[in-house]
Parts: C-alpha cells; structure tokens; sequence
C-alpha cells in the first residue's frame, strides 16, 4: 500500500491516525471512570470491538471498577435521582 501524503518517502498521515485513536480510547475509558461498557455506549460501540480496539492500538487504559467500587456508583446514582 502506497503511503498517503508522502513527504520525501515519509508515511505521515497513519502514525498521527493511530496516535489519535490511541488518545481517543484512552479518553473514553477514563471518563467514563474505566467502565468499558460505559466507555463503548458512548463512543456508539459494542463492547468488544471496543476491546479489541484498545488492544490493537496499545491504549494504555485504567483497570475495571471493581464490584464494590460499581455498588458505591450505583447507591450515589440513586441517592441523586
């Protein structure tokens, strides 16, 4: 395949695409406070592609939430409603 602006040989386009979705996935994951599903829902994704994304890319991601820290949402989600 034949580089997309090539300046004196140089591929410049694909390593900012790739830099891009990087950031992208890393941005969703931490807003959506490392829910993946949370994260996906947002970005208008099925879950698993949204893993498969994040391994692909090599998005550095924060972990899961664990059970108590997702009981601890849901109870401060309802306290609000």
């Amino acid at each position: 395949m034949s580089p997309v602006f090539p300046i004196n040989g140089r591929d410049l386009l694909h390593p900012q695409l790739r830099a891009f979705r990087r950031a992208l996935l890393t941005a969703a994951v931490v807003e959506a406070g490392g829910s993946r599903t949370l994260a996906a829902r947002r970005l208008g994704i099925q879950r698993t592609y949204l893993l498969r994304l994040i391994r692909q890319s090599g998005a550095v991601v924060p972990p899961p939430p664990t059970a108590a820290e997702r009981r601890r949402r849901q109870r401060v989600a309802q306290a609000r409603a």
